[in-house]
């Protein structure tokens, strides 16, 4: 038995209908399925499809009752804490999905840029946005993280 690929990530909405549609309208994600639980306080939920049909983002409102790390925000300046603190899109373009993202209400945290990680190096080009919800998301233009025949083992960077 073995983990095939990440599922899902859920997210709770400030705005349950302006969340769905900056997924779909800037993302191009699509509405899969939508259901409401009145034993844990959710009255609207939705699973949004990625364009390559394998992720989710299960979208809750406001008021829903459900399993979260961390503590909410107490304002939009606040920083949330928890276990979760982006998720990564891969894009074609970073520059363009940046500019729509920003013309749909996500807020400005870091313009699209080049940058080299570890040894050996690892050129990425990415953005960071803040969404009309308030997620730090992050998009990427595609890159192979597999350095494992090039970088030395787990095992060996946590010894040192």
């Amino acid at each position: 038995m073995s983990v095939k690929g990440l599922a899902h990530i859920a997210i709770q909405a400030k705005d349950y209908k302006a969340t769905i549609s900056f997924y779909i309208d800037v993302l191009g994600f699509k509405l899969g399925h939508h259901w409401s639980l009145p034993s844990f306080q959710i009255k609207e939920a939705s699973m949004l499809i990625s364009p390559d049909q394998r992720t989710c983002i299960e979208i809750f409102d406001n008021d829903a009752v459900i399993a979260a790390q961390g503590k909410k925000a107490l304002s939009e300046e606040d920083i949330a804490h928890g276990a979760l603190l982006h998720f990564a899109f891969y894009v074609d373009n970073v520059d363009e999905m940046y500019q729509k993202a920003l013309a749909h209400g996500a807020k400005a945290f870091i313009a699209p840029d080049s940058i080299s990680l570890g040894e050996p190096p690892l050129l990425i080009k990415n953005a960071i946005v803040h969404s009309p919800n308030g997620e730090v998301i992050e998009f990427l233009e595609e890159v192979d993280f597999d350095m494992s025949n090039y970088t030395t083992s787990y095992k060996e960077v946590s010894k040192a």
